[in-house]
């Protein structure tokens, strides 16, 4: 065979590859090449269309020839610089169009490499859709890692979700397969079609990284452009950066943006992200709350998992609008002095056949083995934490909300899901680690590299850790052998709490220890007190339905359980509606039920949370020595017959408030407690107050001392306690 004859049989070989959608780089025989005489040769593949002219955008045209099934060709005598393809099919529709395959790509090798290695930094930067000008012109760059796929197009409303019009190129042995498509911009619905490898019909995927999608149910990608809002919060960042994280107090409101609050007289729609950012931000402000922490707002295609089964995670959701006006969210919470944190969910992702899973035909993101890639309790796939692109894309995820959408802190559900192998799985369905063990150890280094990374870029950000067992040192430091985590929930404090304060009082000094024991470990680890939304729901009832007792009781044990949780150590937690004594389980499809603020009782709950947040925040003995044993004092906390309990918090200057707990359903006057200080002590807080809906029969505001020893202290005091309250009695001052 002659070198032409060669030639020819192998243009013929990548012209039939491309027709077959299968060529990894249709780029080499697409577009315009220069000839060796000095002329150019454009080729285009149009299925269907009748004819395809070439039109420079510096003049010239140049009709091509059908070189058969789709395939058009012709020589141009001149190089021809920038062009159009002007494309008509039957009946006379004509388009004129930039050609995708005249453009160099748009990521670049050390892209690809550093992507591969799990180091790139933003690797959103690169993945994903971006509207650009590129070689001149603007258009939108598309990039996606389907590393078996045979071949990969972009489709969508501009190409009539035809997989044939724009298939897209493989960047070497990366993976990663890359597309310019020129004259496409924002607000463009897409998809990507995958031929796996070994034949099979192809199938659509969304964009692992797209950063906007339709509203649910319908799930197409939208290209977004994330450099269009103003921000005006660096005020807010840059003092957030600065200081003691920890020293600071903490009080956080947790949110289900979809039900926080409807509007009945709209259809009983949920608000959008702009209304919630003006509504939200005013009420925690005024309640004294500190931050808000927003159940997932990651696209999630079933909103009955709450987000908790993440279809998109580089998108919020589209349910209450468009991004920016999530960013504009977060914005004016910062503005108005409220830090915005989100649940993160990156252990487990659903299954939908429009997802991640099995993306490129293969398990890409999560283990092929199910006794490691699928999570039986929820019928989920479980991310494969040792694949060094799945671990960028995760701690790429984690930097985004942080870089993009300015938020506080995440919080990372499931922890224990990801560190244990063995998690909800019975003997012989999971797979022991190289040593023999239980312990996840790909998903440790995971967790270590995420916590490690954002404490080095984002002083002051939270990452905080729902775990649920006991493990060690998850709030110690990635240095020191921890895994770096800044705050964890205290679940044994909300399971023992909540246990004891449903018991009916009469038996309560059997459970007396419920409420001391979480000392023993409250300075192990760095804690939150959730009361969260996972309690709350169907079958576990309402806070105030767990109260015991009449709704006068019920009122009064729920302002005791909130006022000994606000003086206890440790970040405080209260999912929407524990303020305001909500009755009723928490119903995502349904606003919470503020009406009950017409009834004095629950009326008095919330201005309780409102006094309990101010002064938390007021007195530094309630917060700055959250992490310090000795920044606790027990009074009493033995006096089970009398289901009495108290204890002091101190500030590093010696400033004491003292926490009372009359938890009986009867009064002690008179009793009496030991104080290490003599002198005047000023009751601060009382859930007793007629101004939060009890009876006023604590007795006077200021209390003052006998040098009479008494709990092993010097001075005592004597106190009316009335039943099912708790007082707050600040020491005098130095």
């Amino acid at each position: 065979m002659t070198a032409a004859a060669s030639r020819d049989a192998g243009l013929q070989g990548a012209l039939d590859a491309i027709r077959a959608l299968h060529h990894p780089e249709p780029h080499q025989i697409l577009g315009a090449h220069p000839e060796p005489g000095g002329g150019t040769v454009v080729r285009a593949f149009r299925p269907d269309a009748e004819g395809i002219t070439v039109i420079a955008d510096d003049g010239g045209e140049w009709p091509m020839r059908p070189l058969g099934q789709g395939m058009f060709e012709v020589h141009a005598p001149r190089g021809i610089g920038p062009y159009h393809l002007c494309v008509t099919y039957p009946g006379g529709r004509r388009f004129t169009l930039g050609d995708p395959y005249r453009f160099w790509p748009t990521l670049g090798e050390l892209d690809a490499y550093l992507v591969n290695e799990g180091r790139h930094e933003r690797p959103w930067e690169r993945l994903g859709a971006h509207p650009m000008l590129h070689g001149g012109t603007y258009g939108t760059a598309f990039a996606v890692w389907a590393p078996t796929a045979a071949g990969v197009s972009v489709v969508g409303d501009f190409n009539g979700w035809d997989g044939r019009l724009h298939p897209m190129r493989r960047m070497g042995g990366s993976g990663i397969w890359e597309l310019f498509v020129p004259e496409l911009g924002d607000g463009a619905r897409y998809k990507f079609e995958i031929r796996p490898a070994g034949g099979g019909p192809p199938f659509l995927k969304v964009d692992p990284y797209a950063f906007r999608t339709e509203v649910p149910p319908q799930n197409a990608s939208v290209v977004h452009a994330l450099d269009q809002y103003a921000w005006r919060d660096a005020g807010w960042m840059e003092q957030r950066a600065r200081g003691d994280l920890f020293a600071r107090p903490m009080s956080i409101y947790e949110v289900h943006l979809g039900s926080w609050r409807r509007v009945p007289e709209e259809g009983n729609r949920p608000l959008t992200y702009r209304e919630l950012g003006v509504e939200l931000a005013a009420y925690c402000r005024d309640m004294g709350f500190t931050h808000v922490e927003l159940l997932p707002v990651a696209e999630h295609p079933f909103g009955g998992s709450w987000g908790y089964q993440v279809g998109n995670y580089f998108a919020p959701t589209a349910r209450f609008g468009h991004p920016d006006d999530f960013r504009f969210l977060v914005d004016h919470m910062h503005q108005e002095g409220i830090g915005v944190l989100i649940d993160w969910v990156p252990g487990h992702f659903p299954r939908d056949v429009w997802g991640l899973g099995r993306f490129d035909g293969t398990a890409m993101f999560e283990h092929a083995d199910p006794r490691q890639g699928e999570q039986p309790d929820w019928g989920t796939y479980v991310f494969n934490f040792g694949r060094n692109e799945v671990r960028n894309f995760l701690v790429g995820n984690a930097h985004f909300w942080l870089d993009e959408y300015h938020v506080d802190g995440l919080r990372v559900d499931a922890v224990a899901s990801m560190l244990y192998l063995d998690y909800s799985r019975q003997p012989g369905k999971w797979v022991p680690n190289k040593s023999g063990g239980r312990e996840n150890e790909e998903a440790i280094t995971f967790l270590r590299e995420l916590n490690a990374s954002v404490h080095a870029r984002h002083p002051g950000v939270h990452v905080i850790a729902e775990e649920s067992t006991a493990w060690p040192r998850v709030t110690a430091p990635v240095g020191e052998g921890g895994l770096g985590f800044t705050l964890k929930w205290n679940m044994g404090w909300m399971h023992d709490t909540l246990k004891y304060f449903a018991a009916d009082p009469l038996y309560r000094m059997h459970e007396h220890n419920k409420l001391t024991f979480g000392l023993l470990y409250a300075y192990s680890e760095r804690y939150v007190l959730p009361l969260s939304h996972d309690e709350v729901v169907h079958m576990k009832r309402s806070l105030w339905g767990r109260m015991p007792g009449y709704d006068d009781q019920k009122a009064a044990n729920l302002r005791a359980l909130l006022a000994w949780m606000w003086a206890h150590p440790g970040r405080k937690l209260l999912f929407m509606g524990g303020e305001i004594g909500q009755a009723a389980e928490w119903n995502h499809d349904r606003s919470l039920d503020w009406h009950l603020l017409a009834d004095p009782a629950h009326a008095g709950i919330q201005a309780l949370v409102r006094s309990l947040n101010h002064l938390y925040a007021e007195h530094p003995a309630l917060h700055a020595q959250d992490d310090r044993a000795d920044g606790f004092q027990w009074i009493q906390a033995d006096a089970a017959s009398s289901n009495v309990y108290c204890f002091l918090r101190r500030d590093r200057s010696g400033r004491s408030i003292a926490c009372i707990a009359n938890l009986a359903n009867q009064a002690w006057p008179g009793y009496r407690l030991g104080a290490p200080i003599a002198g005047s002590w000023q009751r601060i807080l009382d859930t007793d107050a007629a101004a939060v809906g009890g009876r006023d029969r604590s007795g006077p505001s200021m209390v003052r001392t006998e040098h009479l020893p008494w709990d092993a202290l010097p001075e005592s005091l004597q106190l009316d306690l009335p039943p099912l309250t708790v007082q707050w009695l600040l020491s005098p001052g130095p």
